[in-house]
């Protein structure tokens, strides 16, 4: 019973994380060591498979992963995401506030990764709510539906470019179907959301909030910073790089136009990881050189980049050996074999596997990994779209948030939340952006 053991994998790993209060990292290897025993597979084998697995999944996401990691810091600790945030809310005025917070977050989102970026913005939304005499949650609930799309549907978050790797999708599709996804699912997450949860919780946009914790938080004068546009097309210089090859090589394609070295150099310009590196070499001049910065100052703030992510790649890894185990330990297999006569899309039994394990892990990008080992050799049968198929993981691996995922404590605690106003808002948020973003994959797949 393939399925009842990885089920068994699953609590233990809970139990490890949330009962004894284990390292994320090591509960994962130490359930991979133990489902890979389960399942049978020959000893000599099963150190091989966990590293093979933790290998693979961080040779394709580490580079990307770290010089983005870097990217978003250089944009941070210049006062450029605060340059993005404060002139866009200057630009839209009191009465379209939120959608002043809805543009900014989403555009510093895609350049920072979701707990950096809730770090920087959370300030500047209590600043401006105070100033405007609003609440923080009619401006918090808009903010987080952005950072959380951006987090689960774009690259180069960690989720949808390992997904991409794992799946064989390419990158730029993810990228760029990741966009019109993300636009109408963060319009009802956020702005359209916030109304009903103030019907449903109405006592919780009293709530004062507490920031605390954060310490002193680095403010700049915008005189001070880098240029509104500067800001932004550095922030989003990568996504523009591969954008620009993916439509370009969609082009060429469609009308048959044969290969030639332009559309190589096109190509290797728009790979993540090329375009991740022009765009940190971009944001190390306008960030920092052309603002006269030292260069050891901006190699500091890289290295702090780099330090704080350390873990989180660890636990990556460990999601990924532990995708391995079950592709070699044959459970991706018989999921495979489980659906061989079922009508049902790849697309939707991804994101219910996702939605499952993310239900039960809480961390989304382990819960994409391990659907990755289940998913896998059912693609082989199908011609799906695996852009759309790494797009439907994600957007399962984003349901229900709730105590196991650090997400939700987060917000909690900066909000001044109780836990049912926190399953109010936060839980039934991230359940939004999940099944909005399956209904406009599935949309999406009738016509690519």
């Amino acid at each position: 019973m393939p399925l009842l053991i990885v089920a068994i994998g699953i609590v233990s790993l809970l139990i490890l994380i949330m009962g004894l209060k284990l390292n994320t990292f090591v509960s994962l290897i130490i359930v991979a060591f133990g489902v890979a025993l389960a399942l049978g597979m020959p000893l000599d084998s099963i150190v091989t498979s966990i590293e093979g697995g933790l290998g693979g999944t961080l040779g394709h996401l580490a580079l990307i992963f770290g010089l983005g990691a870097m990217l978003g810091r250089l944009i941070a600790d210049s006062g450029g995401a605060q340059r993005i945030a404060m002139t866009l809310i200057d630009k839209f005025g009191e009465k379209n506030i939120q959608w002043a917070v809805v543009v900014s977050s989403f555009i510093i989102g895609v350049a920072l990764f979701f707990e950096v970026g809730m770090v920087l913005l959370i300030p500047i939304v209590f600043t401006i709510s105070k100033q405007l005499k609003v609440s923080i949650l009619h401006l918090g609930i808009p903010m987080v539906a952005a950072l959380s799309v951006t987090h689960g549907f774009l690259p180069p978050h960690p989720g949808p470019t390992v997904i991409a790797g794992e799946y064989g999708a390419n990158i730029g599709e993810v990228l760029l179907y990741g966009f019109i996804i993300a636009i109408p699912t963060v319009i009802i997450a956020g702005p359209l959301f916030t109304k009903l949860a103030r019907k449903i919780v109405p006592n919780s946009f009293n709530k004062t909030g507490d920031i605390e914790s954060l310490g002193e938080q680095k403010t700049f004068n915008l005189d001070e910073t880098p240029s509104f546009g500067i800001s932004v097309f550095t922030a989003m210089f990568p996504v523009i790089l591969m954008a620009i090859a993916t439509i370009i090589t969609m082009v060429q394609k469609t009308n048959g136009i044969e290969d030639n070295a332009i559309f190589a150099t096109v190509r290797f310009i728009g790979n993540a990881s090329t375009a991740m590196l022009l765009s940190l070499l971009l944001a190390v001049y306008t960030m920092g050189l052309a603002r006269n910065i030292p260069m050891k100052t901006i190699m500091d703030s890289c290295s702090k980049a780099i330090a704080s992510i350390g873990m989180m790649l660890l636990i990556i890894g460990g999601g990924g050996a532990f995708k391995q185990v079950l592709i070699d330990g044959g459970v991706g297999d018989y999921v495979a074999e489980l659906f061989s006569d079922s009508t049902l899309s790849p697309i939707i039994l991804a994101w219910m596997i996702a939605a499952i394990l993310r239900i039960s892990l809480g961390s989304a990008t382990v819960a994409a990994l391990t659907t990755a080992g289940l998913v896998i050799p059912m693609l082989g049968a199908t011609d799906v779209n695996l852009a759309l198929v790494v797009l439907a993981t994600g957007a399962g691996s984003l349901i229900a948030s709730h105590v196991n995922d650090a997400g939700f404590w987060m917000f909690k605690e900066f909000f001044g939340l109780t836990l049912k106003e926190t399953f109010a808002t936060w839980t039934l948020l991230e359940t939004i952006i999940s099944v909005s973003g399956l209904v406009f994959v599935l949309l999406l797949s009738l016509i690519v």
